[in-house]
């Protein structure tokens, strides 16, 4: 099989590239700004890398949805402040160039597993999301921090469209906070730019404050990447094409935590490794308020839980790496990498 993987550098995309050329005889066809996160497969015969734009590289991107099997376009702006900061910068990539490739997708009859998001949810009242019964709440349009979730649910819709009305071939998958190596740079974490895991490593490795907004009640399923990518494995495999025309939610129903609990996970084991228990017993929590950390345009999500029956039943996946296991794996990539 020859798989499309956009977006191949990022947390998923590199994470996926890995596993499809460790367990399978596949081609990758990858396209990414960088290619860091690749370093251990570019001689591979296997891969054709291309370090390229999806808002520039069109020739080579249809040419290579031609050639594949399936499409994974998983470029996106998927960071909260990049929300509030410049909407439409988020509304052009991740909806209208990742429709130009779905398009091309339905053209030449590529299947595409297209990653939605578990923020199309946005604020709904469900205890556990559902994927095909959950209304999706988002707040008032002068929000602009429901920009990403509008843009991923208005492509779902496009896509289910597309999938009924004319033929195109199509999973959808939503990511419940996925964590593990890779997820963002330490060095190059910005002030709620990077995800909430990856910064606070970078303000305990920096013995810098971390910074809980509203007093981080928040709560989210953490779901290890190699769950994750486990999820995606069996998705590509598509056995019986069980998979044509679905949607799961890939997330750890058990990792429900707040984000305050997450900060206190990670100093706590942090303390656990060599060298860093200085660190940890110098951590410092505070707390400030959403408005003056994201500005007036933003808006919080309470809970973030997922119905995973459909996942289950359909692929027969189950999450195995709890919480703490997740929270240490992920640091350890980093700390014991220095």
């Amino acid at each position: 099989m020859d798989v499309l993987i956009l977006g191949a550098n990022g947390f998923i995309g590199s994470h996926l590239t890995q596993r499809i050329l460790a367990d399978t005889d596949w081609k990758v066809f990858a396209l990414d700004l960088g290619s860091d996160r690749l370093e251990f497969c570019l001689d591979d015969k296997r891969v054709r890398f291309l370090e390229g734009d999806i808002a520039i590289n069109h020739e080579w991107i249809e040419y290579h949805v031609r050639r594949a099997d399936v499409c994974l376009p998983l470029v996106a702006i998927a960071t909260p402040a990049a929300y509030v900061r410049d909407p439409l910068a988020v509304f052009r990539l991740d909806f209208e160039e990742n429709l130009r490739i779905v398009r091309q997708c339905l053209k030449y009859d590529t299947r595409v597993i297209f990653p939605s998001t578990s923020e199309v949810y946005g604020m709904c009242d469900d205890e556990q999301f559902d994927e095909f019964a959950s209304p999706l709440v988002c707040g008032p349009v002068t929000k602009t921090r429901w920009i990403y979730s509008c843009a991923k649910q208005l492509l779902d819709r496009v896509i289910i469209a597309m999938g009924r009305d004319e033929g195109l071939r199509y999973t959808l998958f939503r990511p419940f906070n996925w964590i593990g190596s890779g997820l963002d740079s330490i060095d190059e974490a910005k002030e709620g730019s990077s995800r909430v895991v990856t910064q606070f490593l970078g303000h305990l490795l920096r013995e810098e404050p971390i910074t809980l907004v509203d007093g981080g009640s928040q709560r989210r399923c953490f779901t290890h990447v190699d769950d994750g990518i486990e999820a995606l494995m069996r998705i590509l495999h598509n056995e019986g094409g069980a998979c044509d025309a679905q949607i799961f939610n890939i997330g750890n129903p058990d990792n429900d935590h707040s984000i305050k609990e997450l900060a206190e996970t990670m100093v706590r084991v942090l303390a656990d490794f060599p060298g860093y228990e200085k660190r940890a017993a110098n951590a410092r929590i505070v707390e400030r308020s959403a408005e003056s950390y994201y500005g007036a345009e933003y808006q919080d999500i309470v809970h973030r839980v997922p119905s995973i029956k459909n996942a289950g039943d359909v692929l027969g996946w189950t999450p195995k790496v709890d919480f703490e296991d997740a929270v240490r794996r992920t640091i350890a990539a980093h700390v014991v990498a220095q």
